[in-house]
Protein backbone atom coordinates (compact mmCIF):
# COMPACT_ATOMS: atom_id res chain seq x y z
CA UNK A 1 0.00 0.00 0.00
CA UNK A 2 1.71 3.38 -0.56
CA UNK A 3 1.77 5.47 2.07
CA UNK A 4 -0.09 9.00 1.90
CA UNK A 5 1.55 12.07 0.90
CA UNK A 6 0.68 15.01 3.35
CA UNK A 7 0.47 18.69 2.09
CA UNK A 8 -0.37 21.96 2.33
CA UNK A 9 -4.26 21.43 0.92
CA UNK A 10 -4.91 18.61 4.00
CA UNK A 11 -5.07 21.66 5.76
CA UNK A 12 -8.33 23.14 6.27
CA UNK A 13 -8.56 25.71 3.55
CA UNK A 14 -9.20 29.17 5.78
CA UNK A 15 -5.70 28.09 7.70
CA UNK A 16 -3.51 27.49 4.20
CA UNK A 17 -0.81 29.76 4.00
CA UNK A 18 -1.44 31.10 0.45
CA UNK A 19 -4.89 31.44 1.62
CA UNK A 20 -4.13 33.66 4.36
CA UNK A 21 -1.62 35.55 2.73
CA UNK A 22 -4.39 36.41 -0.27
CA UNK A 23 -6.46 36.75 2.53
CA UNK A 24 -4.05 39.13 4.97
CA UNK A 25 -1.65 40.03 3.21
CA UNK A 26 1.91 38.55 3.35
CA UNK A 27 2.82 40.75 6.96
CA UNK A 28 0.14 38.66 8.81
CA UNK A 29 2.23 34.92 7.73
CA UNK A 30 4.84 33.10 10.14
CA UNK A 31 8.08 32.91 8.83
CA UNK A 32 7.62 29.12 8.49
CA UNK A 33 4.10 29.90 6.20
CA UNK A 34 6.51 32.57 4.18
CA UNK A 35 8.82 29.26 4.11
CA UNK A 36 6.02 26.96 3.19
CA UNK A 37 4.30 28.87 0.42
CA UNK A 38 8.15 28.70 -1.70
CA UNK A 39 8.54 25.07 -0.47
CA UNK A 40 4.77 24.25 -1.71
CA UNK A 41 5.03 20.57 -1.07
CA UNK A 42 5.98 18.53 1.56
CA UNK A 43 6.94 15.15 2.24
CA UNK A 44 5.08 11.41 2.31
CA UNK A 45 5.74 12.21 6.37
CA UNK A 46 5.34 16.56 6.69
CA UNK A 47 3.21 19.09 5.62
CA UNK A 48 5.32 22.36 3.29
CA UNK A 49 4.77 23.91 7.00
CA UNK A 50 6.18 21.40 8.95
CA UNK A 51 9.13 21.37 7.07
CA UNK A 52 9.70 24.65 6.84
CA UNK A 53 9.34 24.77 10.67
CA UNK A 54 12.34 21.75 11.12
CA UNK A 55 14.39 23.46 8.70
CA UNK A 56 14.19 27.30 10.12
CA UNK A 57 15.18 25.54 13.74
CA UNK A 58 17.46 23.03 12.67
CA UNK A 59 20.22 25.85 12.90
CA UNK A 60 20.57 28.42 15.57
CA UNK A 61 20.69 30.85 13.09
CA UNK A 62 16.88 30.62 11.69
CA UNK A 63 16.81 33.01 8.73
CA UNK A 64 20.15 34.13 8.41
CA UNK A 65 20.79 30.30 7.89
CA UNK A 66 18.69 30.78 4.96
CA UNK A 67 21.12 34.01 3.66
CA UNK A 68 24.49 32.59 4.06
CA UNK A 69 24.36 28.95 3.48
CA UNK A 70 24.79 27.37 0.22
CA UNK A 71 22.77 25.20 -2.04
CA UNK A 72 24.69 22.32 -0.86
CA UNK A 73 24.09 22.82 2.74
CA UNK A 74 20.05 23.28 2.26
CA UNK A 75 20.06 20.15 -0.04
CA UNK A 76 21.22 18.28 2.43
CA UNK A 77 18.35 18.63 4.99
CA UNK A 78 15.95 16.00 4.77
CA UNK A 79 13.60 17.00 1.85
CA UNK A 80 15.12 19.74 0.84
CA UNK A 81 16.42 18.60 -2.70
CA UNK A 82 18.18 20.66 -5.25
CA UNK A 83 14.56 22.46 -6.54
CA UNK A 84 13.61 23.44 -2.96
CA UNK A 85 16.93 24.20 -2.29
CA UNK A 86 17.24 26.68 -5.29
CA UNK A 87 13.49 27.90 -4.74
CA UNK A 88 14.59 28.98 -1.04
CA UNK A 89 17.91 30.38 -2.88
CA UNK A 90 16.06 32.42 -5.34
CA UNK A 91 13.72 33.83 -2.91
CA UNK A 92 16.59 35.05 -0.22
CA UNK A 93 18.29 36.51 -3.44
CA UNK A 94 15.53 38.63 -4.78
CA UNK A 95 15.00 40.43 -1.34
CA UNK A 96 18.35 41.39 -0.86
CA UNK A 97 18.07 43.05 -4.44
CA UNK A 98 14.67 44.53 -3.44
CA UNK A 99 16.32 45.49 -0.43
CA UNK A 100 19.17 47.74 -2.26
CA UNK A 101 17.06 48.69 -5.22
CA UNK A 102 16.41 52.50 -6.29
CA UNK A 103 14.54 54.24 -9.02
CA UNK A 104 16.82 56.79 -8.96
CA UNK A 105 20.74 55.28 -9.76
CA UNK A 106 22.39 58.76 -8.39
CA UNK A 107 22.54 57.79 -4.71
CA UNK A 108 23.77 60.58 -2.93
CA UNK A 109 25.39 60.07 0.47
CA UNK A 110 24.51 62.17 3.44
CA UNK A 111 24.92 60.56 6.52
CA UNK A 112 26.30 57.26 8.03
CA UNK A 113 22.39 55.84 7.51
CA UNK A 114 22.55 56.20 3.59
CA UNK A 115 26.08 54.02 4.20
CA UNK A 116 24.96 51.52 5.85
CA UNK A 117 21.62 51.53 3.55
CA UNK A 118 23.97 50.88 0.46
CA UNK A 119 25.61 47.81 1.64
CA UNK A 120 24.40 46.45 4.68
CA UNK A 121 21.98 43.89 3.36
CA UNK A 122 25.22 42.99 1.04
CA UNK A 123 27.80 43.11 3.83
CA UNK A 124 25.94 41.95 7.50
CA UNK A 125 26.13 38.02 6.78
CA UNK A 126 29.28 37.47 5.36
CA UNK A 127 31.54 34.76 6.88
CA UNK A 128 34.78 36.86 6.26
CA UNK A 129 35.41 40.68 6.50
CA UNK A 130 35.30 42.53 3.10
CA UNK A 131 36.61 46.25 2.29
CA UNK A 132 34.48 48.16 0.29
CA UNK A 133 35.27 51.72 -1.30
CA UNK A 134 32.52 53.95 -2.01
CA UNK A 135 33.69 56.50 -4.56
CA UNK A 136 32.16 59.77 -4.54
CA UNK A 137 31.96 62.60 -6.92
CA UNK A 138 31.71 66.45 -5.62
CA UNK A 139 27.55 66.25 -4.74
CA UNK A 140 28.87 63.03 -2.69
CA UNK A 141 27.04 61.21 -5.26
CA UNK A 142 27.87 57.65 -5.54
CA UNK A 143 30.08 56.78 -8.68
CA UNK A 144 31.02 53.27 -7.95
CA UNK A 145 31.37 50.64 -4.82
CA UNK A 146 33.79 48.40 -5.42
CA UNK A 147 35.19 45.55 -3.16
CA UNK A 148 39.03 45.84 -2.30
CA UNK A 149 39.96 43.36 -0.11
CA UNK A 150 39.03 40.37 1.40
CA UNK A 151 40.23 38.78 4.91
CA UNK A 152 41.17 40.54 8.59
CA UNK A 153 41.58 44.00 8.05
CA UNK A 154 45.66 45.37 8.78
CA UNK A 155 48.05 47.24 7.32
CA UNK A 156 49.19 44.36 5.05
CA UNK A 157 46.12 44.05 3.53
CA UNK A 158 44.05 47.54 3.09
CA UNK A 159 47.01 49.03 1.08
CA UNK A 160 46.33 53.17 0.83
CA UNK A 161 47.99 52.88 -2.88
CA UNK A 162 45.43 50.73 -4.48
CA UNK A 163 42.22 52.36 -2.72
CA UNK A 164 43.31 56.05 -3.75
CA UNK A 165 44.84 54.15 -7.18
CA UNK A 166 40.91 53.42 -8.00
CA UNK A 167 39.56 56.46 -6.57
CA UNK A 168 41.91 59.14 -9.01
CA UNK A 169 41.01 56.38 -11.60
CA UNK A 170 37.14 57.72 -11.14
CA UNK A 171 37.97 60.60 -11.17
CA UNK A 172 36.53 60.66 -7.41
CA UNK A 173 36.16 63.84 -4.95
CA UNK A 174 35.82 61.54 -2.21
CA UNK A 175 35.62 58.17 -0.78
CA UNK A 176 34.13 56.20 1.95
CA UNK A 177 35.43 52.84 3.01
CA UNK A 178 32.65 50.22 4.58
CA UNK A 179 34.02 46.95 6.37
CA UNK A 180 31.82 44.38 8.52
CA UNK A 181 32.49 42.24 11.26
CA UNK A 182 31.64 39.20 10.85
CA UNK A 183 31.59 38.55 14.44
CA UNK A 184 27.88 40.54 14.15
CA UNK A 185 29.33 43.46 16.56
CA UNK A 186 30.50 46.40 14.62
CA UNK A 187 32.59 47.66 17.69
CA UNK A 188 35.56 49.22 15.96
CA UNK A 189 39.16 47.59 17.18
CA UNK A 190 42.60 49.13 17.55
CA UNK A 191 43.79 47.85 13.97
CA UNK A 192 40.85 49.77 12.69
CA UNK A 193 41.33 52.70 14.26
CA UNK A 194 44.72 52.84 12.85
CA UNK A 195 43.80 51.96 9.13
CA UNK A 196 41.17 54.64 9.14
CA UNK A 197 43.63 57.65 10.61
CA UNK A 198 46.20 56.02 7.89
CA UNK A 199 44.25 56.42 5.26
CA UNK A 200 42.92 59.82 5.90
CA UNK A 201 46.14 61.11 6.35
CA UNK A 202 46.96 59.53 2.56
CA UNK A 203 43.37 61.17 1.56
CA UNK A 204 44.48 64.64 2.46
CA UNK A 205 48.45 64.30 0.18
CA UNK A 206 46.49 63.04 -2.83
CA UNK A 207 43.45 65.88 -2.54
CA UNK A 208 40.56 63.18 -2.03
CA UNK A 209 39.05 63.25 1.24
CA UNK A 210 38.28 60.08 3.62
CA UNK A 211 34.52 61.35 4.58
CA UNK A 212 33.99 58.01 6.84
CA UNK A 213 34.59 54.42 7.79
CA UNK A 214 31.53 52.62 8.36
CA UNK A 215 31.96 49.13 10.09
CA UNK A 216 29.04 46.73 9.03
CA UNK A 217 27.62 44.22 12.19
CA UNK A 218 24.52 42.25 11.63
CA UNK A 219 21.70 44.56 11.58
CA UNK A 220 23.81 47.16 13.01
CA UNK A 221 27.08 49.79 12.24
CA UNK A 222 29.54 52.49 13.90
CA UNK A 223 30.37 55.04 11.88
CA UNK A 224 34.02 56.31 12.96
CA UNK A 225 33.63 60.07 12.01
CA UNK A 226 30.63 59.95 13.99
CA UNK A 227 32.60 58.29 17.19
CA UNK A 228 34.86 61.25 16.20
CA UNK A 229 38.21 59.34 14.66
CA UNK A 230 37.91 61.27 11.41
Amino acid sequence: MQSERFTIKDIPREDRPRERLIKYGSEALSNSELLAIILRTGTKSETAIDMATRLLISNKEGLKFLSTCTIQELSQVKGIGNAKASQIKAAVELGKRLRNYRNDNKIKISSPEDIADLVMEEMRYLKKEHLKVIFLNTKNIVIDVQDLSMGSLNASVVHPREIYSEAIRRSSAAIIICHNHPSGDPTSSQEDINITRRLFEVGKLVGIDLLDHVIIGDGCYISLKEKGIL
